[in-house]
């Protein structure tokens, strides 16, 4: 029973971290997060929705020894853009050894879509080192592969072009790209830790719709009420900011994520998979656009 599991969220104050525990809040799991602020408005609100906050992060192994004790499952995930790729192969090696050492019957990973491809884009090939390493660790694990997240369009770097009324981005106007709500993906790390037995081994790359830019204007255009036009600009632009970045448009540019849509949809329907206009329709367009 999930009311008897006790299950450890690292980085639950993030969005996806975040979305992991809400959703194994709502599952009757016991929820432990790692936060480097317990004392966060994140942090607090999760504390008041009955999880249990606890100082740390994936830099400090003692942090992790000690909020790993008593952990059935784990969900976590790393990342590269504040101490760079190595360090977050760090995070990743931390995490795995002080779960194995734990005695975790269930590690859950959310790495990235494609990054088992080859990509030579350095955060998804950072993410995969760590997935080899979970691999090779022996732990019982699930790796996801969540896909753009749809949230990338109303996030701070997004919001002034926003307001003057348009999305600009290092991607043609006609090129598909797959996208997932953040909440999906909580959504399906809860029902993997929830359902582990089916899941153990897995690497499953999660997405719930696919659209090009000239389509997600006008989608965005319908919910918001106000024109929003779709502006494509080169990858290169992005270079100076963010070599990383841009190399990640360069790919996706010429490449697809290869998520099976269709037949998520089929297995997993608890997950609620939204499509880009279902997630849109959650969102104050006019709160947003107004400040």
């Amino acid at each position: 029973m999930s009311e008897n599991r006790n299950v450890l969220v690292a980085g639950a104050t993030g969005k996806q971290g975040g979305a992991a525990a809400k959703a194994l809040i709502d599952k009757g799991f016991k929820i432990k997060v790692l936060t480097r602020n317990p004392s966060s408005p994140a942090a607090r609100a999760l504390q008041k929705a009955g999880a249990q906050v606890v100082k740390g992060d994936l830099t400090d192994k003692a942090s992790l020894a000690g909020a790993l004790k008593g952990a059935d499952a784990v969900f976590g995930m790393t990342t590269p853009f504040q101490n760079g790729h190595e360090a977050e192969v760090t995070q990743g090696v931390n995490l795995v050894d002080a779960a194995k050492a734990a005695g975790v019957k269930h590690l859950v990973f959310s790495s990235v879509a494609s990054a088992d491809k080859n990509t030579g884009i350095p955060h998804f090939d950072s993410k995969y080192k760590v997935e080899q390493y979970i691999a090779a660790s022996g732990i019982p694990y699930t790796i996801i592969g969540p896909t753009a997240f749809m949230e990338n369009f109303i996030q701070s770097f997004a919001l002034a072009n926003l307001r003057q009324g348009k999305i600009a981005r290092a991607l043609s106007a006609t090129r598909p790209i797959q996208l997932i709500a953040v909440e999906d993906i909580g959504s399906f790390a809860a029902f993997v830790i929830e359902n582990s037995n089916e899941f153990l081994g897995e690497r499953i790359d999660i997405a719930g719709d696919e659209r090009t830019g000239e389509e997600t204007a006008l989608i965005l255009s319908k919910i918001a009420g106000r024109t929003i036009k779709y502006e494509s600009f080169p990858p290169a632009n992005l270079r100076a900011q963010s070599p990383d970045l841009a190399i990640m448009m360069e790919w996706q540019e010429k490449n697809e994520y290869t998520a099976d849509i269709g037949q998520l949809r089929l297995d997993f329907p608890e997950v609620g998979w939204h499509r880009l206009e279902e997630w849109a329709r959650a969102i104050d367009w006019k709160a947003l656009l107004a400040a």
